[in-house]
């Protein structure tokens, strides 16, 4: 099988063009390519595939081989990937997931892609069982959502902001996210019988009214050091509560992402980098069956 290995502020996954490649089993496929001893080495494994509704389809699984609706750090390499090997010329681009069709607008440095924006839509408030959008212009509208929930975790209470943009994610905000014992709280939180199809969560630190501290927990591989969705769920979840401004640089151990509240669309851009790290070929057909 051929791969590409790409990452996102260091969140970094084994992708494989099924334009030309075919995988049988991408639960078991996605088990050992990432595994960093034995495969790999990756949070996980994306085809890029056809796709009938958009220029291309990011079909992603995790480490452990469940799949999942939607990868910030994944969809902009996804759109570098495409535009730099030329199988979509397009930019902006259109890329279907399982939350829906993201577009992507690159930007671009001697042919290559480099870094690019992603309109994640608009985020949907789960606190307290809310299933609503709540655009950023309607102030009122918004000073009436119940934003805060509270959850007990392995015995304590905890205040989280619970949002998905396209997959969920439990926010909680922290005086020091160094010192988060992130292994022992975060499949807790992941697990957590509040949660039926488990949840991202991310622990939080606000720095300032443009900047904030992460580190996250994601459903299904575990610390990574970086998640786009998250910084974006967080993102929208400092701005319901006040902490932020419309815009705010969200620093993670891989690096740091922009997210941009637009207060006219209702929409999450978030931008952030996109590398290409080497390519190769791996013999599967021993391993995982």
């Amino acid at each position: 099988m051929k791969f590409t290995k790409m990452h996102g502020t260091g969140n970094d996954y084994v992708y494989v063009n099924a334009f030309e490649e075919t995988v049988a089993d991408p639960e078991r496929v996605a088990r050992f390519v990432s595994d960093r001893h034995f495969g790999v080495g990756s949070d996980g494994l994306i085809l890029i595939r056809p796709s009938a509704k958009a220029d291309c389809w990011m079909d992603m699984y995790n480490a452990d081989g469940s799949s999942s609706e939607m990868c910030g750090n994944g969809i902009r390499c996804v759109a570098k990937y495409v535009y730099d090997h030329r199988i979509v010329t397009k930019n902006p681009m259109t890329i279907e997931t399982g939350a829906g069709v993201k577009t992507i607008r690159l930007a671009v440095e001697d042919g290559k892609a480099v870094s690019a924006q992603v309109d994640m839509g608009c985020p949907v408030l789960l606190s307290r069982g809310n299933t609503v959008c709540p655009e950023i212009s309607n102030r009122e509208n918004l000073a009436k959502l119940p934003v805060w929930e509270k959850i007990v975790v392995d015995g304590t209470e905890y205040e989280m902001i619970a949002i998905s943009v396209g997959n969920p994610h439990a926010v909680v905000y922290v005086e020091d996210v160094a010192r988060v014992d992130i292994e022992k709280i975060g499949p807790k939180f992941e697990n957590h019988e509040r949660f039926p199809e488990r949840t991202n969560v991310e622990f939080i630190q606000i720095a300032d009214r443009k900047h904030m501290n992460m580190r996250v927990w994601e459903r299904g591989t575990g610390e990574t050091l970086a998640c786009g969705t998250g910084a974006t769920a967080s993102g929208v979840a400092s701005m319901l509560a006040g902490y932020v401004d419309t815009e705010v640089t969200v620093h993670l151990l891989g690096g740091d992402l922009t997210i941009l509240w637009d207060q006219e669309s209702g929409h999450v851009k978030m931008t952030g980098p996109a590398v290409e790290v080497f390519s190769g070929e791996i013999e599967t057909e021993g391993y995982i069956l």
